[in-house]
């Protein structure tokens, strides 16, 4: 007698384990590659042997998919409107690692609801058991909804490029953070430098007008500290019109091994 074979159980998220280390990569100015560092990052921490998802925190203009070349049926959407389950909604992704993607366009997102927020809070409290990384790749700017995704991880990356339009709004996003959320302190990737070392001149020179207009507290003192500096590379473009993860397809070029380089800091 024939039977019909049961249908393939969802994919299980990992274990519980010891909790994740919640980092938050946002910028002040879209276009500076933020989410390309967020996910080459992930595929960086992943290669050393790390459990890490991917939490597209840009709502409502997502493209992390997109950066991936994913094609995803559920989204963090569904799962806001229980229209799926979280397990259902995390997927794997290209690079070793898991990703919870945002739909696109829905405008519903572009406000911090108090439906939202308890939502958004719920999810990552949820998962960080489950991984020793947790990415938040968050919108770019000082809206609501991007300063509250940045207020649930520990720790803040900020992505600039050289452009003095991307300095300028990397400047005003570092000072919300750090008057709004009392951050002590915020790591930094500078993307596209033309040469090496204007990373650091150009985090030396954020941090003298950080710690002037700051205004800390006495006896507290703000530090912004030089993560990364990517160079431009050419591979760089192509990974991004192929769809393709960089430290998949190209990795040994330059951009790579400083996303690498960038890992290895933060695992140390």
């Amino acid at each position: 007698m024939s039977t019909t074979p049961a249908p393939a159980a969802p994919p299980k998220m990992p274990g519980p384990r010891s909790g994740a280390k919640t980092l938050a990569v946002t910028s002040g100015k879209g276009g500076v590659g933020k989410t390309f560092v967020t996910a080459n990052l992930a595929a960086a921490l992943a290669a050393r042997g790390q459990k890490v998802l991917v939490l597209d925190a840009d709502l409502g203009l997502a493209n992390l998919d997109v950066v991936l070349n994913l094609h995803p049926k559920l989204t963090l959407h569904d799962v806001f409107t229980e229209k799926a389950t979280l397990e259902q909604a995390i997927l794997p992704a290209p690079g070793g690692f898991s990703v919870l993607l945002a739909g696109s366009g829905m405008v519903e997102y572009s406000r911090l609801t108090p439906e939202v927020r308890d939502k958004l809070l719920n999810i990552v409290e949820i998962v960080k058991p489950r991984f020793d990384w947790v990415l938040l790749d968050t919108g770019a700017g000082i809206s609501d909804v991007v300063l509250f995704a940045v207020s649930l991880a520990t720790d803040v990356l900020v992505v600039a490029t050289p452009e003095p339009t991307s300095l300028t709004d990397a400047y005003a996003t570092i000072k919300v953070l750090a008057t709004q959320q009392d951050r002590r302190h915020v790591g930094l990737v500078v993307n596209q430098a033309s040469r090496a070392g204007e990373g650091k001149l150009i985090c030396g020179q954020l941090q003298q007008v950080l710690q002037r207009f700051v205004g800390p507290a006495p006896g507290q003192s703000f530090k912004l500290e030089l993560w990364g500096e990517v160079k431009v590379d050419p591979t760089v473009r192509q990974a991004v019109l192929k769809r393709q993860l960089m430290l998949e397809h190209y990795p040994g070029c330059d951009a790579a091994q400083a996303i690498k380089a960038l890992a290895a800091k933060l695992l140390s």
